[in-house]
C-alpha cells in the first residue's frame, strides 16, 4: 500500500499543512538514532521538493549534531483524524542561524517564536505514504505553551547560556554547531 513520489503533491501539501505535530529522524554514521517531534507552528511547504522547519532552544540539539556529519533527514506525518495516512519526507538537510544567507527571508514565514534557535532546510528526494490505518484516532487539545513561556521568561544572554550548556554537543558527545562564535 505504500506509495513513492518523486515530490510532494498539492493534496500532500494541504495534508502536511494541517497537521499539528511532526517528527523529525536524523542520525550520524555512528551513535544514537534521534526522532523528535515537533510541534508549534514551525514548518512551511517552500515547493513541491522543500521544506524548511524553525527550531526553538530546547534540552538538546541532536539533529543539528547529526547533519554535521550526515546531512540525511526524515520528516515524518501521521493522520490523527480523518482518513488514515503517514507521509515521509526523505531527503538532505542543511542548519541555517541567524546571519546566515537566507535566515531572514526564511524566518519571516514563521510567526515570532521565544527562543528561535536555528531553522532546517529540507531538499527532499523521495515521498512516500503508507496506509496510516494502525494509527490511533486522536483528539487534539492544542498546542503546549510551557516551552514558549519559559523561552519568554529568558534574557538572550540567558538563552545564550543555556545553548551553551545544553545544545553545544549531542548526547554521543558530537559538536552541533552551536553556538556560532
Amino acid at each position: 500500500m505504500a506509495k513513492q513520489l518523486p515530490a510532494i503533491s498539492d493534496h500532500l501539501r494541504a495534508f502536511i499543512e494541517a497537521q499539528p505535530l511532526f517528527f523529525v529522524g536524523t542520525a550520524a554514521p555512528d551513535g544514537r538514532v534521534n526522532v523528535s517531534p515537533k510541534g508549534l507552528d514551525s514548518l512551511r511547504v517552500l515547493g513541491p521538493t522543500q521544506v524548511v522547519w524553525l527550531n526553538v532552544t530546547g534540552s538538546g540539539n541532536e539533529t543539528a549534531a547529526h547533519l554535521l556529519q550526515t546531512p540525511r533527514m526524515t520528516l515524518m506525518f501521521c493522520a490523527f483524524q480523518g482518513p488514515p495516512l503517514i507521509l515521509r519526507l526523505y531527503g538532505q538537510a542543511q542548519m541555517l542561524q541567524p546571519g546566515d544567507d537566507g535566515w531572514d527571508t526564511l524566518l519571516a514565514l514563521f510567526p515570532a517564536l521565544p527562543g528561535t534557535r536555528q531553522l532546517f532546510v529540507l531538499e527532499v528526494d523521495l515521498v512516500q505514504t503508507s496506509c496510516g490505518m494502525a494509527v490511533p484516532l486522536m483528539t487534539i487539545e492544542g498546542q503546549r505553551e510551557d516551552l514558549n513561556r519559559w523561552a519568554e521568561r529568558q534574557t538572550p544572554e540567558d538563552l545564550t547560556a543555556y545553548r551553551e550548556r545544553k545544545n553545544t554537543l549531542s548526547i554521543d558527545g558530537f559538536p552541533t554547531g552551536l553556538p556560532r562564535r
